[in-house]
């Protein structure tokens, strides 16, 4: 039994790591573009798509640290969850829905509860973010530099890219793509000594 519990454990966690290191890929990769030819289609596509990927690494995140991170992990994986949720919605109807109207349309569009609606998403991200972050630090199951990155750089990056596009946006883009394949590698990692223990021991940067 135990050995079937730890094998599924490091089947989640590759998972996990892979749609991660996927959907930093599809954050950073288009904001370098971004940064030399302004959005296009080709780069709000992979904008759009990246969130729903991010959701299988913060699962996977917060089982591997889970004993370690105790009950400030459980609330903030829960918040973070939520956050990602509307935050990446907001995203889709932002790259796939909104980027194709006329300004005039977009703003005729953006009246009433949506732009508070999007704010509020934008927050609870951010919040999310950075009580996640917290319990990462404090857990010490991750390397710290990307567990502080994703503490203080994703809740800059859930306002900041509202901005119209500069190159202080498309920095931001590929500095959030890579604190999240930062961490897909350490959670990739893990995944071996999983199967041969059930201590949630810090794993090396």
């Amino acid at each position: 039994m135990s050995s079937s519990v730890t094998s599924s454990a490091s089947s989640t966690f590759r998972v996990g790591a892979l749609c991660g290191a996927l959907s930093g890929l599809l954050i950073a990769l288009p904001g370098l573009v971004e940064a030399f030819t302004g959005e296009t289609s080709a780069t709000s596509v992979p904008l759009a798509l990246a969130p729903a990927f991010a959701l299988p690494l913060l699962t996977a995140l917060h089982l591997r640290q889970q004993l370690a991170a105790g009950s400030l992990g459980k609330i903030a994986a829960t918040v973070n969850l939520i956050g990602l949720g509307l935050f990446g919605g907001a995203a889709f109807a932002s790259n796939l829905v909104l980027f194709y109207l006329d300004e005039d349309v977009v703003d005729e569009t953006l009246t009433g509860p949506t732009i508070p609606a999007l704010s509020g998403s934008a927050a609870v991200f951010a919040v999310g973010c950075a009580l996640f972050g917290a319990a990462m630090i404090r857990a010490q199951v991750f390397p710290k530099v990307p567990s502080w990155g994703y503490a203080v750089v994703l809740p800059l990056f859930a306002f900041l890219t509202a901005l119209p596009d500069s190159l202080l946006t498309s920095a931001l883009h590929v500095l959030v793509g890579a604190i999240l394949i930062w961490l897909s590698a350490a959670l990739w990692r893990t995944a071996p000594a999983v199967e041969h223990t059930t201590d949630p021991n810090r794993i090396p940067v």
